[in-house]
């Protein structure tokens, strides 16, 4: 089996849902390719090809793929598909926009979110906001896969020794262009790529409490901060902080719950996390189901005392 991976990059580095890919792909059996497409990505390539498990990096370097558009980069994949049994994809925001376009181009079912391999044309994905694990087989010619990102581990970046292949431009839609992008800076870590979260929930009343209880802590432990969709959704932290099922999947080494009551889909973020911390002054929320260490009491009290003695 030959096996096409997206890498998800943003022109200069190598993102680390793409290693889980790769993890995910070698499980698949034969050669492993990695598409990198982009402008100005030689650097991306050039990382690609040090990964372990890869045999060769594609490398469409042109100025239609240079924002990642979806209705570009799925004509591309596509056409290159012939040569390959599978095409996998990382669970991103970019991986689902552009997977779901091949398969339709090549008229197979989409299998997405795989949590592991079990063989060539099986595999295991959660339903139910993750409190079922559905085993799904494929008999399709061609798969195509996303992988959640924290159901693999990350392949090597050192080791490999791939050849880099240029390759040329597919066809570009008219249809859609780049406008721009407001991308939020932060000088704490990635929320899916951190190994410690520090999550605020409703309970925290306001914006001015969530930052004022939740950053210093963060701060403190060298942690990223997410939010509850419950807290989204009342302005108290923006988008990009929330965790669960309709927003990012994290397994952190440390998830902090502060607040947080534990929904079913909140917990369908993060309850793969290696230790969860939950402090709630309910002792009956549902978060202390799956916390390893739970605080019942005041966060406004507790939190802050936590923090002055870190």
């Amino acid at each position: 089996m030959s096996v096409l991976v997206l890498a998800e990059h943003d022109n200069s580095a190598l993102k680390d849902p793409t290693l889980a890919a790769v993890t995910a792909a070698t499980e698949l059996g034969g050669e492993v390719h990695i598409l990198v497409a982009g402008q100005g990505s030689a650097a991306v390539a050039e990382a690609a090809a040090r990964v372990a498990g890869v045999t060769k990096v594609l490398h469409a370097d042109n100025a239609a793929y240079a924002n990642a558009l979806a209705e570009n980069l799925a004509p591309l994949i596509v056409g290159l598909m012939d040569g390959y049994d599978a095409f996998v994809a990382p669970a991103t925001t970019r991986g689902k926009n552009i997977a779901p376009r091949v398969a339709a181009h090549l008229d197979v079912a989409q299998i997405s979110e795989i949590l592991s391999v079990e063989s060539a044309d099986t595999f295991t994905r959660p339903i139910y906001a993750g409190n079922a694990i559905a085993t799904v087989q494929s008999k399709d010619a061609k798969k195509v896969i996303t992988v959640r990102g924290t159901a693999f581990a990350k392949a090597a970046t050192s080791g490999g020794s791939a050849s880099i292949e240029a390759v040329a431009a597919g066809a570009t839609s008219d249809k859609a262009r780049f406008e721009g992008a407001e991308l939020t800076s932060s000088a704490r870590p990635e929320l899916t790529a951190a190994k410690i979260i520090v999550s605020g929930g409703r309970a925290l009343g306001s914006s001015d409490k969530f930052h004022e209880v939740i950053d210093p802590l963060a701060d403190k432990l060298g942690a990223a901060v997410g939010a509850s969709r419950a807290a989204v959704d009342a302005g108290y932290a923006p988008n990009d902080y929330q965790v669960g099922q309709t927003g990012k999947i994290v397994a952190p080494e440390l998830y902090v719950a502060v607040g947080i009551s534990g929904a079913i889909q909140h917990l369908a973020g993060m309850k793969d996390s290696k230790v969860i911390v939950a402090i709630n002054k309910d002792e009956e929320a549902p978060i202390f189901q799956v916390a390893d260490v739970g605080l019942v009491g005041d966060l406004f009290t507790l939190v802050p005392e936590l923090t002055s003695k870190l």
